[in-house]
């Protein structure tokens, strides 16, 4: 993968291209939206030359077969997207089951970790309105016919917009549950055993006859664009996020490699007005609730980070910034640090994840607490990354994200909208902050 081929096209909307090949397995889409500097590039592949899954009796270290699969760290050019080419990973919550003795279920079919190697890619510069298709190969021909092969995919795009509602049913948890789950949370923090849990409510249904996975994201990308949108089709299993929150990103300065995590833990719905929203945004930066629930999860991602940083590099640039999005403001920090020698974005992975804002603090007791609280996870809460061959990474958190099945009748799917609960909470506060949470995904589903 050492070569690498560049050819520009004019523009055309990733989600019209990815239309063309949503259906086949390993198609991948990682689409931004919404602009701003975590919203300017989406990229589209397709065939992978390789790919691994690990279910739950697959003994493997997880982390060592992703960091087998995509090699020794190779050269980018300067000139090109911040992706070209590498491994697209899909790491399931429960892929923490391997990283402390926590006796997690499995939710389904679903895997721990899911991953393919792309030497062939779309990426989109939404900014500069163009797209760079992208091959890596072992010679210059090799990277250059690659390159042709990913320029294709472009004369076959068309739109597809889906008619009618999505969800031919969809059932929510019962609230009264929730409520309960909050209620013990909160018990269990007077208690001294935690300070701060993740708590989702879930909500099942069946896709209409006729409608695919693919439909919902391009729904979603349409209705509420986010930075981290993510599409991916296993065997008989897709993947459909809306995600705005970053887990980690590692980029190569030509000295070092940077680290950065953006953590999420803070949220009030959008206003009907202008003015009732800028109020709403002053409410959620002022409120002492969530500036202390920002806080925690600050502080455990320090720590995260730390295990693998350079000493004295980790630092905290931003704290309680108000970042809005298409149905709410979410209450944003960042944590920087420089990886240590020797230390790689795998390292990184495997030492922060599961991503802190999705757990609690402490966050092995946070998670068995949630373990016995939840039905199990599978890929909700946790996160789509994507792995350059130059050793870089870019990541999502999974929220915002529906899990598909395939099944005789269609496709059936389920949904988790949750929060953190800390000392203070009040489930029917709680509660209607899942509500607030899911609407993107609600109105996607069910609207015409």
């Amino acid at each position: 993968m050492r070569a690498h081929f560049f050819i520009t096209a004019p523009w055309r909307e990733p989600a019209d291209v990815l239309a063309a090949f949503a259906d086949e397995p390993f198609a991948l889409g990682l689409l931004s939206g919404g602009g701003g500097p975590r919203g300017r590039w989406s990229y589209l592949a397709r065939a992978p030359d390789a790919f691994l899954i690990l279910g739950a009796t697959d003994r493997r270290d997880p982390f060592e077969a992703l960091r087998s699969l995509l090699g020794e760290p190779l050269p980018a050019a300067p000139d090109g997207p911040p992706f070209q080419g590498g491994v697209a990973a899909l790491c399931a919550y429960d892929l923490a089951d391997r990283l402390e003795p926590l006796d997690l279920g499995r939710l389904g079919d679903w895997p721990d970790l899911a991953c393919a190697r792309y030497p062939a890619l779309l990426a989109f510069d939404h900014e500069a309105q163009q797209i760079v298709a992208i091959g890596r190969g072992a010679d210059d021909a090799k990277a250059e016919a690659r390159a042709l092969e990913a320029a294709a995919w472009l004369a076959q795009a068309a739109p597809q917009p889906a008619a009618g509602p999505l969800a031919a049913e969809m059932e929510g948890e019962p609230p009264e549950r929730y409520q309960a789950a909050v209620a013990e949370v909160v018990e269990r923090i007077a208690q001294g055993e935690i300070f701060q849990a993740n708590i989702a409510r879930r909500w099942r249904g069946r896709l209409a006859a006729g409608s695919r996975p693919f439909d919902l994201l391009a729904r979603l990308i349409g209705q509420s664009p986010a930075p981290f949108a993510a599409y991916m089709r296993l065997p008989g299993l897709a993947l459909v996020s809306n995600s705005p929150e970053r887990f980690v990103q590692v980029t190569a300065d030509g000295r070092s490699l940077k680290v950065e995590t953006r953590p999420i833990k803070g949220t009030i719905r959008r206003g009907a007005t202008p003015a009732q929203d800028t109020a709403l945004a002053a409410e959620l930066a002022a409120s002492a609730k969530d500036r202390a629930e920002n806080l925690m999860i600050v502080d455990l991602m320090r720590n995260d980070l730390a295990r693998v940083s350079a000493p004295g590099t980790v630092r905290t640039p931003k704290l309680f910034e108000v970042e809005t999005f298409a149905n709410v403001h979410h209450l944003v920090s960042a944590v920087e640090g420089e990886l240590a020698a020797g230390r790689t974005a795998v390292d990184l992975l495997r030492a922060a994840f599961p991503p802190g804002s999705i757990t609690g603090a402490p966050k092995v007791q946070a998670m068995r607490v949630i373990a016995g609280l939840e039905p199990p996870r599978g890929p909700f809460f946790g996160s789509m990354a994507l792995l350059g061959f130059d050793g870089s990474m870019d990541s999502s958190v999974l929220i915002r994200t529906v899990a598909l099945t395939e099944s005789e009748g269609g496709w059936r799917f389920e949904a988790r909208a949750g929060g953190g609960i800390v000392a203070d909470s009040e489930p029917a506060a709680e509660l209607q902050e899942t509500e607030a949470k899911f609407a993107a995904l609600q109105r996607a589903l069910t609207a015409d």
